[in-house]
């Protein structure tokens, strides 16, 4: 197998490789063109794995950038290299596992790694065995390269390694937990820890020697591993918590330990421990003999870093600064729902609210992302706490609060306010005492000179909401509100963006109570479309959004339309269809237009069109994308923006719609998009549906035979969104065809009454059945059995047991089914 290169194809390719070192973008577009010549020989891969498992009078960087081109070369063209260039390259790379520099080891890992991955570990038998023989190697360099190698197959493999395999690994792994090295230590339990969640029998077979070599590592110093030491412990809680339990006053008393360590990786890792042991049921009788050392050390850890407070805490002014594009984190547009509402909003909303993003949006506090760190991570720990011990908390937390909330350092003071909101909603009823004094001092801390005590604050009484538009309005809710205004239009952005969210949070809890100050309040907001840099321009379509769905049909104004509208489409006309911006205006719109009901017909005609063009230009460049593959996939979520903000305008505009529709091919354009192999375009179409026929019943109506079928295929509550719209639609349509019904009731009924009866139906399909809108689904029922008796008889019981499952039918509905039964 051995194979030598020419000398004046190698000096070829040295000079490529430290030319791609180079930062000048000419340069490296010139070796890229380079790159793609030589690809077209037949041995430029054997040139490759040479310079770097060979060539080792090169210098490491270039022989490593041989290697990674090697690997990309692998993932991309793998089914097109010759079967004994492939032999030859894992033959070399098994040969230079053990090379003495820890970079060459680490790309030989990544290029193993790569080939087992894309030519599949059966095809490479000898690969395995080899590499745990290297693990018994004397060779420091050998043990450590081929673990280095055996850790990447782990991760990326675990899935696929089978038992006999992992019976003979698993243990050596666990005989190198003694090692002397730091890193081979480290290599050992990073290659069972991916063996954990995936409950590997191999690895239950020796869980007990697994904990026992955690426990002798715990005292290791180095930080990486005790990264991987907690990483196990947590993972362990999850699949195998009776292991732990006997062993668990020890492990309690080290995670409280790394909690407090100075490396924030290992600390994070160990706080992450306390979120897993919240949702178990040993959480409050385990944790309660230490809480009173666990819940000082969260609030710690909920401290700004010194280089945070350093980096972060000195930035005040910076409104007029232009966002990062990487600073702005992807939207992701929830589909419309119809689920349970009051009267006044009876329609559809957002679905699938989620309690956690909620918690986490609160806390975006530096420009990355928002990525997890421990700062979040503690004080979602203090929030799944306080749910589990309740007021049992306060009597540790509140000497805390007391401390911490009037410091006069602010990165103490800021850690005191993140961890009043934490506890909220867990201590909520143990705090009502006290929130007269907080609320107003809290309202006070909106204008503290630091701008992160003042972000944080908008999210601590966002928190307590709920509690303030309880109490007399001129006494909380009219000071929050216009303090919180004031914050909207902050010169730091991290606080109009905290602002926006906690406003945003008071409009939902509030509702109409805010209609008195409804102009104040628009014009704060309009404002700030003529201030705001891009990301945050993005979260003030929420907040507008929100206003509309809180308080409904008081928007419809004059002086209220005039002031909110022409900003509004100045954006709309600005946004090409294609700009990902348009997408949070159009659902802004969408709450809009169902809000201000004829109000929005000055501006319905375009708005309408353009949302018809939106999913047409969809459907055709997929069907462009399905004839000629080289076309890239559309981009569907502006197609379901678009099907939410018709539902809207139809919800709002109700019979003035009719017009529209008439004008147009929405219909065979939703009879389309019914059919769409992705959910959330099912799931909007429905709605839209639904929405088409209360408003405008006669244009819906001579497409039955269409939509019914496709209506009986979505009752699967396995997609419970698209089931629960198709639901509710079929009860709007029913309601609607009356005695016409029942020429298509065996396409429907029998699914919806099983879907009524299941025993783990989801709560929001059964909110269809108990709400305004699942009444609709019941009426439609019961004029489908009126017209058809005999097509119900078989079905008739189950029809009886959800007749059962009402808690309280509005009247009409129970003389319906009273009559029927």
């Amino acid at each position: 197998m051995r194979w030598e290169p020419l000398k004046e194809g190698l000096q070829q390719l040295i000079l490529i490789l430290r030319k791609s070192q180079s930062p000048d973008t000419g340069t490296q577009m010139a070796v890229q063109m380079t790159l793609e010549e030589f690809n077209r020989y037949p041995d430029f891969n054997h040139y490759l794995i040479y310079v770097l498992t060979k060539l080792k009078t090169e210098d490491e960087s270039t022989r490593s950038m041989s290697g990674l081109i090697l690997k990309k070369n692998v993932l991309e063209h793998y089914n097109r290299l010759q079967p004994d260039i492939i032999e030859y390259i894992k033959h070399e790379c098994l040969q230079a596992v053990g090379d003495s520099s820890p970079l060459i080891r680490a790309t030989v890992g990544i290029l193993i790694t790569t080939l087992a991955s894309n030519g599949g570990l059966h095809n490479w038998p000898q690969l395995l065995p080899s590499l745990c023989d290297m693990l018994d190697s004397q060779n420091y360099d050998v043990c450590e390269g081929a673990f280095s190698a055996l850790q990447n197959i782990c991760e990326d493999s675990a899935g696929i390694l089978d038992f006999m395999a992992l019976s003979i690994m698993i243990p050596k792994f666990l005989q190198h937990f003694k090692h002397s090295s730091p890193k081979i230590r480290s290599h050992a339990i990073a290659c069972i820890n991916p063996f954990i969640i995936i409950r590997s029998q191999a690895l239950i077979l020796n869980i007990d020697s697994f904990i026992h070599n955690l426990f002798l590592l715990s005292g290791d110093e180095d930080p990486k591993m005790q990264q991987k030491v907690c990483y196990a412990f947590v993972k362990l809680l999850e699949v195998h918590m009776d292991r732990l339990v006997p062993h668990m006053s020890q492990i309690l008393e080290y995670m409280l330990l790394r909690t407090q360590d100075s490396d924030e990786a290992v600390a994070l890792a160990a706080t992450e421990f306390w979120l897993s042991l919240a949702d178990r049921g040993i959480c409050k009788d385990v944790l309660a003999p230490i809480l009173w050392q666990l819940l000082p050390v969260l609030v710690c850890a909920g401290r700004y870093s010194e280089v945070d407070s350093i980096f972060k805490g000195n930035v005040e002014e910076d409104d007029m600064v232009p966002d990062r594009e990487e600073d702005i984190r992807p939207r992701f547009h929830k589909s419309r729902a119809h689920t349970i509402k009051s009267t006044q909003e009876a329609g559809a909303g957002a679905a699938g609210e989620d309690d956690d993003d909620d918690f986490d949006d609160g806390l975006d506090d530096d420009s990355s992302l928002s990525e997890w760190n421990l700062r979040k991570c503690s004080a979602a720990a203090l929030d799944v706490l306080a749910n589990v011990f309740r007021e049992d908390c306060l009597p540790v937390v509140l000497p805390i609060l007391k401390e911490t909330l009037f410091h006069q350092e602010w990165v103490i003071k800021e850690s005191g306010v993140l961890a009043l909101g934490a506890i909220a909603e867990g201590c909520m009823q143990g705090m009502i005492q006290h929130l007269p004094e907080l609320i107003p001092y809290l309202i006070s801390c909106l204008s503290d000179k630091k701008a992160l005590v003042r972000s944080i604050t908008c999210w601590t009484l966002s928190r307590y909401a709920n509690w303030v538009v309880n109490q007399p309005h001129d006494q909380y809710l009219k000071p929050l509100m216009e303090e919180l205004l004031k914050r909207i239009l902050d010169s730091n952005k991290r606080v109009q963006e905290a602002a926006c969210s906690a406003f945003a949070t008071l409009e939902e809890e509030a509702c109409t109570e805010l209609v008195p100050y409804l102009e104040y309040i628009l014009k704060t907001l309009v404002f700030a479309f003529s201030k705001y840099q891009h990301k945050n321009l993005l979260i003030l379509y929420d907040a507008v959004g929100t206003l509309a769905d809180s308080v409904g049909h008081h928007l419809n104004k004059p002086q209220y339309i005039d002031i909110l509208m022409p900003p509004l489409i100045d954006k709309w006309n600005l946004l090409k269809d294609d700009d990902k911006d348009l997408f949070p205006l159009l659902e802004c719109l969408s709450s809009i237009a169902t809000a201000l009901q004829s109000g929005f017909l000055p501006y319905c005609d375009p708005v309408y069109r353009r949302c018809i063009s939106l999913i047409e230009q969809t459907i055709n460049q997929e069907m462009l994308c399905k004839q000629n593959q080289t076309y890239d996939h559309p981009d569907k979520e502006r197609m379901i923006v678009a099907l939410d903000l018709l539902s809207g305008l139809a919800e709002g505009l109700d019979r003035h719609i009719e017009t529209l529709v008439a004008n147009s091919n929405i219909m065979h354009l939703l009879y389309q998009c019914m059919q769409d192999v992705l959910p959330e375009v099912r799931q909007s179409s429905f709605a839209l549906l639904g929405d088409l026929t209360k408003a405008c019943f006669p244009h819906v109506h001579p497409f039955m035979a269409e939509f019914f079928p496709i209506l009986g295929q979505n009752l699967n509550p396995d997609f419970i969104s698209v089931c629960n719209n198709a639901t509710w639609a079929i009860g709007e349509i029913c309601m609607k065809l009356g005695e016409e019904t029942k020429q298509y009731i065996r396409l429907v009924l029998s699914d919806l009454l099983i879907i009524i009866n299941r025993p783990n139906t989801s709560k929001k399909l059964l909110e269809n059945a108990d709400s305004d809108e699942k009444s609709s689904a019941f009426r439609g029922m019961c004029h489908v059995i009126e017209v058809n008796p005999a097509g119900v008889v078989a079905d008739f019981i189950f029809f009886c047991d959800a007749i059962a499952s009402w808690v309280n039918p509005p009247q009409d509905l129970h003389q319906m089914t009273q009559k029927l039964v």
